[in-house]
């Protein structure tokens, strides 16, 4: 049986919302197993500067990742879907090992397959230094946020 991850394409707006807020849920784990399950074995990144290829590559590349920005947290918005791709606009807080605080910006766009697995993502993002004390965002979203944010998007 081959391995799915619902919701399946083509995307409604309920399924678009709920296939960002999982994406944004799985990356706040900072588990890089478990987020480069929501790939395709294949999967094509581009991330910023760097381009890679499959589970492996996305999960040793997250493993860097979240071993230089300390305290990640992060945030999605769904900004467009169509069939089986959804663009999602995302800012996310991080501090250094030097303990300087950063927001990082982006856009990413993603393409999925029929069993609802990621085997494309595009990332563009800027970083801005930032001092603690204008810190946003600190840890997961809270679930009741989940709800809401759902619920006003779909008015």
């Amino acid at each position: 049986m081959p391995e799915s991850r619902p919701p399946y394409p083509p995307f409604d707006a309920e399924a678009a919302l709920q296939k960002v807020q999982a994406a944004e849920d799985a990356w706040n784990t900072r588990d890089p197993e478990r987020v480069a399950l929501a790939y395709t074995p294949d999967s094509v990144w581009r991330n910023r500067d760097r381009f890679l290829t499959g589970r492996a590559e996305i999960a040793t590349f997250l493993t860097a990742k979240w071993e230089r920005e300390l305290d990640y947290a992060l945030r999605k918005s769904l900004w467009s879907f169509d069939g089986n791709r959804i663009a999602v606009r995302f800012q996310y807080e991080c501090h250094d090992a030097a303990g300087q605080w950063w927001r990082s910006y982006g856009n990413e766009m993603w393409e999925f397959d029929d069993n609802g697995l990621m085997r494309r993502r595009e990332a563009s993002i800027n970083d801005v230094a930032i001092d603690e004390a204008d810190r946003r965002i600190f840890g997961p979203r809270p679930k009741y946020e989940h709800d809401l944010d759902l619920e006003l998007r779909l008015q």
